[in-house]
């Protein structure tokens, strides 16, 4: 009664928490990482570093909590970056960073507010494409209403506006203008600003209630500036605005401009927050899109691509299947090594633990996620290891003679502590992946809470629950259908302990005679997968790659290029990609082609059909539309991505150079980049530089200074008649709308514009600009880049295959790096990026592993009440590695840090078979055995549960070996390691670990002699 009742509170209660528990494709963790943004409109990056980046770093290095500290200079404004130390208080480091900004004083008096704010990652569900042949404003205006809908939805509570420029209200006044009423561009943003006010007065308190009184001059919309007077006459007479200026309501000058299938367009990008999921906000927004086009203007249209919540669904699906047939296999494995009955109670812990450890997971804020449902998919074939045993020895003395309930106490209690050790050994090697660093870890570490909390439930099903229904077992043999069965079984039965008994027996014999052979010939494969791994032919990736749902294009131009040039390299982009597309398939491959150009950076995205629709992988897409693009003159760099968003996307190898000198640092990435261009599997290679704007720099001459003129005033003319002069900015709706006044865009588009500038005196006297200052030309730089003070560059190439990226790297550290370091003294660099996450990942397994190593010697000594019998019950431990590494020479995978989760993870499982094997062999000892005959005794009993936990264990894990969807290659390497090792390790534990055990006895026998 007890037992069902603790079941049932297992299943129902795992199911209502089932439906309650979060649900989303990838788990949401916190970056621990603070970002300071300063704009400083107008501002070269060397002006952005100089007056904003320094003063930034040198108040925020040190402070408590604060690891790494990375700044950015780009034009027109600064970005810092602070890492925290992983464990503190990111809070209070945001807070800490706040003060330490308040008592900054030296920022240069144009900068916009600075923005902190810490760093979250947005959950992406879905975007929204509104294409059409209509003008920015109405696409604009039409997106707006949009997100206005979409934000009505219960469902839906983020959504962004992107790939569109900000609106601003321009006053244009020509300089001839200005001067004939000797005014300055300053003076008449003044007049606007003064004009242009909503300022509460207050209240009249009267006795029949309270009235308020307010100043509302507020203008929203460009005409509304018109009526604003610039010069009033003594007699009365004005000048309006609107008579000297041109006023223009639209948007800001910058080189934008995005399309979609060939047409102008904007795109929109719906986020999920708190407990929402991504199926939930994408039936939302889909029903949203479908009520739009009906109510759209002819010519526009909404598109909804790159739904995340189809690659949750692909991928749920994907690993339901994958459990379910798991579970199948591993009940008809159970089925055809026990009786059917007892196979059915059996499998019954796999629902029970899964179900039951959702109460565990709920307190500790897991969802429900492509890694945690792996999770649950890795315990499948373990989770019943315990159980196997439990109801096979209960089984074995069922047969033996005594009663179910009988045999249900005595096997259970014979059993208990091994099992219970070994399912802690089990959970003791998942926790590593606890202490994992970085954004990885935070991904992986549902990896063992889920385990963890199965195999809690599972231990106590075996003990309590399992037993109990066993013990109940009807007495009368089955009938019918179910009489064939369980007949069919028992003929295999007695099939299988034949060959125990006639094949295994004498083998075992054999290697236990010949037990130093047998132990010398296990040391040599070691010693031979040892050297094949450090050979280098193996390879090492830090992630699979995970194929994208489209293919992603990054063309990059020079610094300041001509808009026209980004147009046609984003044309012939275009072109070749309808070329790949009509040659494969057509609509069956590419949905949409989506473009964006952002000054001089061109990106392109073909959205694919789902996977199982589209002839061609998103590789087979990206490489074919490569060779059709082919050689574009005059970029810096073009990169072609089949991953773009996925875990494992990003350059292959980034080496980053350290220096004070930027012109020393632009010279040696350029050899850096030569140099790689060398090695033959190296693509896509960014020495990290790109030649930056024209600039021309001014100094003011004693001329001007004689007329009154500073430095000062003479930058600011300058700046406000070609930045402009900012009169405010103001909230129209959703947006924030800038106004500036400043010349007319025909006098400012060349330097003939600059040389002819007439500046104005405070004498009211004027002066030619190249009277008042010397000139000098020159060239910023892009960007400026710097980490913990220094400047840096990083050079990035992808390789193919990219496991061999590391042999790249060896070469590169040995022969490359100290040539430059020769050539340009003073010259520092460091592995970054997947090298350096790779570094950091692997240095903290290994530290994990020892350690779980460690602690299971000691939890395998106190069943074994030795200290040698644990070493022998771990030598299984190499020998599972080296069935992960054939694993994966046999599917044809490279060595990624998943595959070194699984080898951790597999520690503790292939250690459980050789601890019952040993603790059986102990028991015939205790009963007057000598250890020859314990041990062989202990193989043939022990053979039938180590076989079957073995062939459960890989049962569970072979429907995602062997998938071949795209979808799951990032996971399978971990499954790989885990399912061949333990089927490796098994054969290591019948044949090698009775051998270690008679030699310890021959070294026993010697010492005592």
């Amino acid at each position: 009664m007890a037992a069902n009742l603790l079941m049932l509170v297992l299943l129902i209660g795992g199911i209502v928490l089932a439906y309650n528990i979060k649900k989303e494709v990838f788990p949401y963790f916190d970056m621990d990482m603070v970002r300071i943004t300063v704009p400083y409109p107008g501002a070269s990056p060397q002006e952005v570093e100089q007056g904003i980046l320094l003063a930034i770093e040198e108040a925020v290095v040190g402070l408590e909590g604060a690891d790494e500290v990375r700044s950015t200079a780009r034009e027109g404004f600064g970005t810092v970056t602070v890492d925290m130390i992983e464990g503190e208080n990111l809070q209070k480091l945001a807070q800490d960073i706040r003060n330490e900004m308040d008592r900054i004083v030296s920022f240069p008096e144009d900068i916009e507010e600075p923005t902190i704010a810490i760093i979250s990652r947005k959950r992406y569900v879905v975007s929204l494409a509104l294409y059409g042949d209509q003008s920015e404003w109405v696409l604009r205006e039409y997106a707006e209403y949009i997100r206005d809908r979409l934000l009505q939805e219960q469902d839906i509570t983020q959504v962004e506006v992107i790939s569109a420029r900000n609106h601003e209200i321009d006053v244009e006044i020509p300089a001839n203008t200005l001067r004939s009423y000797s005014l300055t561009l300053d003076d008449v943003a003044q007049r606007i600003r003064r004009a242009s006010v909503e300022l509460p007065g207050g209240a009249i308190r009267t006795q029949s209630g309270d009235i308020l009184v307010r100043m509302k001059e507020r203008r929203d919309f460009g005409p509304e500036f018109a009526q604003i007077p610039i010069i009033t006459a003594s007699d009365g007479s004005q000048i309006l605005l609107d008579d000297i200026a041109i006023i223009k309501d639209g948007f800001e000058e910058t080189t934008v401009s995005s399309s979609y299938n060939g047409k102008p367009a904007v795109m929109l990008d719906v986020y999920r927050v708190g407990d929402q999921t991504p199926i939930s906000v994408s039936d939302a927004a889909r029903q949203v899109v479908k009520e739009v086009n009906v109510s759209l203007p002819q010519g526009l249209r909404v598109d909804l691509r790159n739904d995340r919540s189809n690659v949750y669904r692909q991928r749920l699906g994907l690993l339901m299947k994958n459990g379910l047939i798991g579970l199948a296999l591993v009940f008809i494995l159970l089925a055809l090594f026990l009786e059917p009955r007892l196979a059915f109670w059996v499998s019954l812990g796999i629902p029970v633990s899964f179900l039951g450890s959702l109460f565990l997971l709920n307190i500790s804020y897991v969802s429900i996620n492509m890694i945690s449902m792996f999770a649950f998919i890795v315990t499948l074939g373990i989770v019943v290891d315990d159980a196997i045993i439990v109801g096979e020895n209960i089984y074995y003395h069922q047969q033996r003679g005594k009663t179910w309930p009988k045999a249900a106490v005595t096997g259970a209690r014979e059993i208990a502590m091994p099992i219970t050790f070994a399912i802690l050994t089990n959970m003791v090697a998942f926790v590593p992946m606890f202490f994992v660093p970085g954004f990885m870890g935070k991904i992986f570490k549902q990896i063992p809470m889920v385990v963890i909390s199965v195999f809690a439930i599972s231990l106590i099903e075996s003990f309590f629950i399992l037993p109990a229904h066993i013990g109940r077992k009807r007495t009368d043999a089955p009938s019918g259908l179910f009489g064939w069965i369980f007949h069919a079984q028992q003929s295999f039965g007695r099939a299988f302990l034949k060959f125990v008994n006639q094949r295994y027996g004498p083998f075992l014999k054999a290697t236990i005679q010949w037990r130093y052979l047998t132990m010398a010939t296990g040391i040599a494969i070691i010693l031979v997968t040892i050297g094949y791994i450090k050979s280098g032919r193996m390879g090492f990736e830090l992630f699979p790659k995970i194929e994208s749902d489209y293919a992603k294009v990054t063309a990059v131009l020079p610094f300041g290029a001509a808009f026209e040039k980004a147009r046609q390299v984003e044309k012939k982009l275009i072109q070749a990609a309808q070329e790949v597309t009509s040659k494969n398939g057509d609509k069956e491959l590419v949905e949409g082609i989506f473009s964006s150009i952002h000054d001089n950076t061109i990106e392109i995205r073909a959205y694919l059909t789902p996977p199982d629709v589209r002839p061609l992988s998103t590789a087979d897409v990206t490489r074919r539309w490569r060779e059709q693009v082919g050689v574009i003159p005059g970029l810096e760099y073009i990169k072609f991505e089949s991953d773009a968003g996925g875990p494992g996307r990003g350059a292959a190898m980034s080496v980053e150079l350290s220096h004070q000198k930027m012109d020393l640092l632009e010279r040696a990435s350029a050899d850096m980049a030569k140099a790689l261009s060398f090695y033959p599997n190296t693509k896509d290679i960014d020495d990290g530089f790109s030649p930056g704007k024209q600039q021309i720099d001014f100094k003011i001459k004693p001329e001007a200074r004689s007329l009154g003129l500073e430095a000062r005033e003479v930058a600011r003319q300058v700046r406000h008649a070609f930045y402009g002069a900012e009169v405010l900015r103001q909230q129209r709706g959703r947006n924030e709308v800038k106004v500036l006044v400043r010349l007319p865009r025909q006098e400012r588009i060349s330097e003939y514009n600059l040389e002819e500038m007439v500046l104005q005196t405070p004498k009211g006297t004027e002066i030619l600009l190249r009277d008042a200052v010397y000139i000098s030309r020159g060239r910023s730089y892009t960007d400026i880049n710097r980490r913990n003070g220094q400047r840096i560059v990083t050079i990035t190439a992808d390789v193919s295959p990219r496991s061999q990226a590391g042999q790249i790297l060896s070469s590169v550290e040995a022969e490359i790096l100290p040539e430059l370091q020769q050539k340009y003294p003073g010259l520092a660099y460091s592995f970054e990026g997947r090298q350096a996450d790779q570094k950091e990942s692997m240095q903290s397994l290994f530290r994990g592993l020892l350690m779980a190593m460690i602690v299971i010697y000691a939890m395998l000594a106190v069943p074994l009440n030795s200290y040698i019998q644990p070493l022998i019950i771990m030598i299984a431990i190499p020998f599972g590695i080296v069935g992960a590494l054939i694993g994966h020479l046999i599917m044809g995978y490279s060595l990624s840090i998943l595959s070194m989760f699984g080898v951790v993870a597999l520690s503790g499982v292939v250690v459980n078979d050789a601890l019952v094997l040993i603790d059986f062999a102990n028991r015939r000892r205790q009963a007057g055995m000598a250890p020859l005959e314990a041990i062989q005794a202990s193989g043939l009993h022990r053979f039938r549960p180590i076989i079957l936990t073995t062939l459960t264990t890989f049962g569970g894990l072979a429907p995602m070996i062997f998938e071949t969807s795209r979808q799951a290659r990032f996971l399978i390497p971990m499954a790989l390691s885990l399912g061949f090792g333990v089927v490796f390790a098994t054969l290591i534990t019948l044949i090698l670990v009775p051998s270690f055990y008679m030699a310890i006895e021959d070294v026993k026998r010697l010492l005592k002699t």
